[in-house]
C-alpha cells in the first residue's frame, strides 16, 4: 500500500491513498465553436425543435459543468451574501383559479383508522399491494406522502416550513401538476390541477377532454407534471443552482414513486415527450420567453420566476404492463391544450432578482424534443435484496416520509452494523436482487420510474460500521461499467469484496484507513462529512452518456442522484439515524481520490448518512393547520 501524502494545509490522515494537491486544472473537451452563448441577442426560446448541432449542445453543458465547479482555491460564482429583502416566496400560487381542499391522514397507522393505514416502509421494496382505485382519498394520500408539508420549524422571530420532499437550502424550486380523469368530490370532468403543499390543495387550471387520457393510458391512470423555478435555487446559490434544482427533481420522482407504491400504484417517465409538450400538458406557455443578459445582473426582473417543464410521469395500477404510447399522437392531442381556457394568473415571488445567465442558457441546451420512436417499456416489478430485515424498525411508509428530516449536524459517535450496511446498499440498487442480472436496467424501486438504464454509482467513505474496515468503497451500480472503472481509476485500489457482503452486492473494497479528514474536506471542509457512519460522492458515467444519447441527459443524470439520495434519506430514517445531501464539494478534488482523469465519470452529489444532532433552541410544529406566514 503506498503512504498516504498531503500538502501542509490539509492535516495528514491515516488514510493510504493520495496526494491531494489538486489546483484548479482543467477538463478536456471537445473544441467546438459554440452556436449557443450568452449575448444579448439570445432570447428564452418556446421552440425546442430548432436544429442546433449536437455538439455544440454538449460543449454549452460541459462549459456549464466546468464553469460551476468548486475548487479547493475558488468556489464557483454565486451572491456574496443573502438578498434577504428579495428572498423568494416558496409557494407558488395561481391567483383565482378555483381552491380543491384534499384530504389529511394520522401519520401513525391506528386500529382504529384501517382505512388509511399505510403498508410497512421496508415492505414497499418487496412486493407492491393491490391498487386503490382514483378517488378523493387516493389522490390525497400520494400527495400528502410526497410533496406535501411534513412540519413547521420555529426559533426566535423566525419560522419556516418543511416537506416530504427534501430540497437544497429547503428553498423548493419544485412545482407539481396533476393531469387526472373526473374525481367524485374534486372536479366533474378530467382536469389539470397545480399542487398547493401549504393549503394541501389543488388549484384548478383548466378542464380538458374526458376522452384524452383513455386514449394512451390504461383505466385508472393519470399524470403528474413536475416543473422547476430556477430563480428559489439560484438566489442562494448562484450559477450552481440549476444543479441543484436537477438534484431536487430527482428527489421528487422519488418521493412520488414512493407514495404511489404504498397505493399500489407504479409510476414511469413519459421520456419521450419533448419540451414543448411538458410545457403544454402542465399550461406554462402562460410564460413569456425573456433576453438573456450576457453576464448575472441584479434588476427588477419578473420573467426570470417562470417554471421550467422538467418531466412527466404516467401513475398506474402495478401490475399493469401490457400497454404502449404512441408519443406523435400523443403529442397532436397535446397541441390541442393551447385551446383550453387556462385559469389564475402565477404570484410573484420576488420584487428583484439576480440573472445568472449561464443557468438559462444550459437550460436552452438542455431541452428534450420530442421523441416519437421512443419505445414506453413496464417491466416487471423487481423485488429489493434483503440481508438483514431486523434493522427495520417497523415503521410505516407514511412515519418515514413525514418524519424524514435533514440533518444539520451529526454527533460523531453513532455507529452502525455492518448488515444493515450492507441492507441500505441493497436498497440502492437499480435492478433488485434475484433475478440473476447484471446491476444495470432500473428495475426495483424507486428506480423503475426512470426510463434509462443506471449511469451513477456510489463511492464511500466508511467511518462507523461496525464490523467493516474503515476506508473507501465502490458501489457498482451498472456493471457494465465496471471494468471500466478498475481501468481508469488508482491502480492500487483492491476492488475486492468486503467480509460479509451479500454475493449479489456488488460493493467493493477500494483502500483501507480512517478517511474522516479526507471526506470533510472533499465536502467544503463540512465536519457532517465525517461524523456520520458514512459519506458518499455519486459518480456518474458522464461525457460519454451524453455524446450517446444527448445534451438532454444532463439534468437527468442529476436526477438519478436525486433518486438515490430520496432513497439514503428513507432508509437512514427506517433504521433509526438520520442523513442529509450534500451539494457544496470540491468536484476534481473527488476525482483526484480516485484517480480519474478527464470527464469520463464526474461526481454530482453527496450525502452522509449518521447520528444526528438535535437543535433543541427549535421548536416544531404541526404541518396543518399552519402559520399564515409563506416560508
Amino acid at each position: 500500500m503506498p503512504s498516504l501524502h498531503l500538502p501542509s494545509r490539509f492535516p495528514s490522515p491515516s488514510f493510504p491513498l493520495i496526494n491531494l494537491t489538486t489546483t484548479k486544472r482543467p477538463i478536456s473537451t471537445t473544441a467546438i465553436t459554440m452556436s449557443l452563448s450568452s449575448s444579448p441577442s439570445q432570447s428564452v426560446s418556446n421552440n425546442p425543435n430548432e436544429h442546433k448541432d449536437t455538439e455544440n449542445l454538449i460543449a454549452q453543458v460541459l462549459k456549464y459543468h466546468n464553469q460551476t465547479k468548486h475548487f479547493f482555491t475558488n468556489y464557483a460564482r454565486g451572491p456574496r451574501g443573502l438578498d434577504w429583502a428579495n428572498q423568494p416566496n416558496p409557494f407558488r400560487r395561481y391567483v383565482s383559479s378555483p381552491l380543491l381542499p384534499l384530504l389529511h391522514f394520522p401519520v401513525e397507522n391506528s386500529q382504529d383508522s384501517t382505512s388509511v393505514s399505510a403498508p410497512l416502509y421496508h415492505s414497499l421494496f418487496k412486493s407492491l399491494p393491490s391498487p386503490k382505485p382514483i378517488s378523493k382519498s387516493s389522490v390525497s394520500q400520494l400527495f400528502y406522502d410526497s410533496l406535501a408539508l411534513s412540519a413547521w420549524k420555529t426559533t426566535g422571530f423566525s419560522t419556516w416550513s418543511l416537506r416530504a420532499n427534501p430540497s437544497s437550502g429547503n428553498l423548493h424550486p419544485t412545482e407539481a401538476y396533476i393531469i387526472s380523469p373526473a374525481i367524485d368530490s374534486v372536479c366533474d370532468s378530467a382536469f389539470v390541477a397545480h399542487y398547493a403543499p401549504k393549503e394541501h390543495s389543488l388549484e384548478l387550471r383548466a378542464k380538458i377532454p374526458d376522452t384524452f387520457l383513455p386514449s394512451f393510458f390504461p383505466s385508472n391512470a393519470f399524470l403528474i407534471g413536475v416543473s422547476s423555478i430556477f430563480w428559489r435555487e439560484a438566489w442562494k446559490y448562484g450559477e450552481r443552482a440549476f444543479r441543484y434544482c436537477n438534484h431536487d427533481v430527482g428527489h421528487a420522482i422519488a418521493a412520488i414513486s414512493l407514495a404511489a407504491a404504498e397505493l399500489g400504484w407504479d409510476v414511469k417517465l413519459l421520456d419521450g415527450l419533448g419540451f414543448k409538450e411538458l410545457e403544454g400538458l402542465m399550461g406554462l406557455g402562460i410564460y413569456q420567453g425573456f433576453r438573456i443578459p450576457d453576464k448575472p445582473i441584479k434588476v427588477k426582473f419578473p420573467e426570470i420566476e417562470f417554471e421550467h417543464p422538467d418531466c412527466v410521469l404516467v401513475v398506474f395500477p402495478n401490475g399493469v404492463n401490457d400497454f404502449n404510447v404512441n408519443y406523435k399522437e400523443l403529442s397532436s392531442a397535446i397541441m390541442e391544450f393551447g385551446n383550453l381556457e387556462w385559469v389564475g394568473n402565477p404570484n410573484s415571488l420576488s420584487k428583484e432578482h439576480t440573472c445568472w445567465d449561464v443557468i438559462y442558457v444550459t437550460a436552452e441546451a438542455v431541452k428534450k424534443p420530442l421523441k416519437i420512436d421512443d419505445k414506453f417499456l413496464v417491466d416487471k416489478f423487481q423485488n429489493s435484496g434483503v440481508c438483514s430485515e431486523g434493522s427495520y424498525k417497523g415503521f410505516s411508509a407514511r412515519e418515514i416520509i413525514r418524519k424524514r428530516r435533514s440533518a444539520a449536524h451529526m454527533n460523531g459517535v453513532t455507529k452502525i452494523e455492518r448488515d444493515t450496511f450492507y441492507q441500505i446498499m441493497l436498497h440502492c440498487l437499480p435492478s433488485g436482487c434475484g433475478s440473476g442480472e447484471k446491476q444495470k436496467r432500473q428495475l426495483a424501486l424507486p428506480f423503475r420510474a426512470l426510463s434509462w438504464d443506471a449511469e451513477v454509482h456510489a463511492v464511500l467513505f466508511v467511518h462507523r460500521v461496525v464490523g467493516l474496515s474503515k476506508g473507501l468503497y465502490f458501489l457498482v451500480r451498472n456493471e457494465d461499467h465496471l471494468d471500466e472503472l478498475k481501468k481508469v481509476t488508482r491502480a492500487e485500489f483492491k476492488w475486492e469484496k468486503p467480509e460479509g457482503c451479500p454475493a449479489d452486492l456488488p460493493l467493493y473494497e477500494l483502500a483501507r484507513g480512517d478517511c474522516q479528514q479526507i471526506a470533510k474536506q472533499l465536502s467544503c471542509h463540512q465536519d457532517i462529512a465525517s461524523d456520520g457512519c458514512f459519506s458518499l460522492g455519486m459518480v456518474a458515467h458522464f461525457e460519454p452518456t451524453l455524446h450517446s444519447k444527448g445534451a438532454w441527459m444532463y439534468p437527468r443524470l442529476f436526477w438519478e442522484t436525486g433518486v438515490l439520495g430520496q432513497v439514503l434519506y428513507l432508509e437512514a430514517h427506517a433504521v433509526g439515524i438520520s442523513a442529509t445531501g450534500i451539494g457544496c464539494f470540491f468536484d476534481d478534488p473527488v476525482h483526484e481520490i480516485l484517480g480519474l482523469r478527464g470527464s469520463n465519470f464526474q461526481s454530482l452529489y453527496h450525502f452522509t448518512v449518521g447520528g444526528p444532532v438535535l437543535d433543541k433552541r427549535i421548536m416544531s410544529l404541526p404541518a396543518y393547520p399552519g402559520p399564515s406566514t409563506d416560508a
